[in-house]
């Protein structure tokens, strides 16, 4: 079995006719900012179109009613951190990318123009941002907020008269 290339060994010259290109330093050197490869994590794209998503008035959340309680009950948890991202799910590729995404809206909005808003400032985000070409924005609306809901997100521990919260028991 053959032993797994290298760097150094994937450019030896090893037959009798000589390599196709420029010999290296004959002015056939790549632009610095072409060599190498950068990657991108999903969560990355996530993250971006998240905030892009959260940027256009009319959006009351991200994600579905079971993500957002799950998303609160972590953000309670001492040291959790609040997921950007929650409610997106994004497909990378080495040029392109594909964004889900689950939304709350609030009630009022033209749910029509909010979602071509949504999509054209997550698609100008995502492609200035990392290269990518978006070749799609799928939008799920899942709830309509109307004002006088209360979610368990918005919930206040409660606050004993003299100002301090209450002693644990």
């Amino acid at each position: 079995m053959p032993d797994t290339p290298t760097p150094a060994t994937m450019h030896k010259h090893t037959g009798s006719t000589p390599p196709a290109g420029p010999p290296p330093g004959a002015g056939g050197v790549k632009p610095v900012g072409e060599r190498g490869h950068t990657a991108l994590a999903v969560g990355v794209v996530e993250k971006i179109a998240g905030m892009a998503a959260r940027e256009v008035v009319g959006i009351h959340a991200l994600g579905s009613g079971l993500a957002r309680t799950f998303g609160a009950m972590r953000d309670r948890v001492p040291g959790g951190k609040s997921s950007v991202g929650r409610g997106i799910k994004a497909e990378v590729g080495e040029k392109q990318t594909a964004i889900d995404i689950a939304l709350v809206v609030e009630y009022g909005v033209v749910i029509p123009e909010l979602a071509r808003q949504v999509r054209e400032n997550i698609i100008n985000a995502v492609e200035r941002m990392t290269g990518l070409e978006v070749v799609e924005v799928n939008i799920a609306v899942n709830d309509v907020h109307l004002p006088d809901e209360v979610e368990f997100e918005e919930e206040e521990e409660p606050v004993a008269a003299s100002g301090q919260r209450p002693k644990l028991k």
